[in-house]
């Protein structure tokens, strides 16, 4: 067998009719919602969440707010090692990429890729090998070349034909910012992304995600009320319109709501110095069910599912193709 890893894309519409498919990760944000006896309810209200952010910060040329529809796609990306047909397929990351809807123009304006991210590698990695590499230490460590594999298959991704046949521009990632890590506003202030806020201890998520390539820069939104982390490769601020900036941010910033209300929907704004809290008590929630202590186990079956399936019976394979993958 050869070392070759090939590609393939898959899209599905996310919309209140979504249903995931099987290899679809279970703890994805939105395989979250669609789940349970709430789940066309759930979809449809987080699915308005997005609209509404996206026309209050994409003001201009606006007066009812109603201008812009957002819609979203969840692209599925699948792995084969060697030749086609040499080895089964296997649900490598998810992501979501985002169209925006000129309801004036009749335009339909490309939006950025990436957005929301879910990788069963990564579950591995953080769900079973940092907790059986953490069991009965003194002291939370990572073990040697923690990420590498996973930072190497992302890249290899970024680089295939698939990725430049499906997309014109490099992803933008945006997640919670860490909650173990104190954050500080700056004097830079973006129309669209809004203050910015600085910490110099990368956090092990932006560790993990530099091995992937990318930068991260924390931003907290007009009206929002906590920092978000954009994760990016080339210029965040320029590579990137504003319209497509607000698909993103509109995006990311409902799943947060709904996901992390502790940070993201609390009831006052973080002050110049932040430590973002998860047993913070001054919150609202939203009317989205949702399972947070679910979702961690889920994280944990997934996380071993990949070792079973891809890390195990792949090992000696993609231990040389990381070895010679530069």
């Amino acid at each position: 067998m050869n070392n070759n890893l090939t590609f393939a894309i898959k899209s599905l519409r996310f919309d209140e009719h979504y249903q995931p498919s099987d290899s679809s990760r279970i703890t994805t944000n939105f395989a979250n919602l669609a789940r349970g006896e709430h789940r066309q309810e759930n979809l449809r209200k987080a699915l308005a969440m997005i609209d509404a952010r996206f026309n209050a910060l994409a003001h201009w040329d606006n007066p009812k707010g109603d201008r812009y529809g957002l819609e979203l796609d969840i692209i599925s990306v699948e792995m084969a090692i060697g030749a086609q047909g040499e080895t089964p397929a296997f649900p490598l990351i998810e992501i979501l990429e985002t169209t925006i809807v000129d309801r004036h123009t009749g335009e339909r304006i490309e939006g950025i890729v990436g957005n929301n991210f879910s990788s069963y590698v990564r579950d591995y990695d953080f769900s079973v090998l940092l907790l059986e590499h953490n069991k009965d230490r003194a002291a939370f460590g990572t073990p040697d070349g923690f990420g590498d594999l996973h930072g190497k298959l992302f890249k290899a991704f970024l680089d295939s034909a698939a990725y430049k046949a499906h997309f014109s521009k490099p992803p933008v990632i945006c997640l919670s910012v860490s909650n173990n890590k104190t954050y500080h506003r700056s004097e830079n202030e973006h129309p669209v992304l809004g203050v910015e806020y600085q910490q110099n201890d990368a956090s092990l998520t932006d560790r993990y995600f530099g091995k992937m390539g990318l930068k991260v820069r924390y931003f907290m939104p007009p009206d929002s009320v906590a920092p978000l982390a954009f994760y990016f490769v080339g210029d965040l601020l320029g590579d990137y319109t504003n319209i497509e900036l607000i698909g993103t941010i509109a995006t990311m910033e409902a799943f947060q709501k709904i996901y992390r209300p502790e940070i993201y929907n609390a009831n006052a704004a973080a002050a110049r110095c932040y430590r973002p809290n998860l047993k913070h008590e001054d919150y609202s929630l939203t009317q989205i069910v949702y399972d947070r202590e679910e979702r961690s186990q889920l994280a944990i079956r997934q996380g071993k599912f990949a070792a079973e399936h891809f890390i195990k019976p792949y090992q000696p394979i993609l231990e040389r193709w990381s070895a010679n993958h530069v």
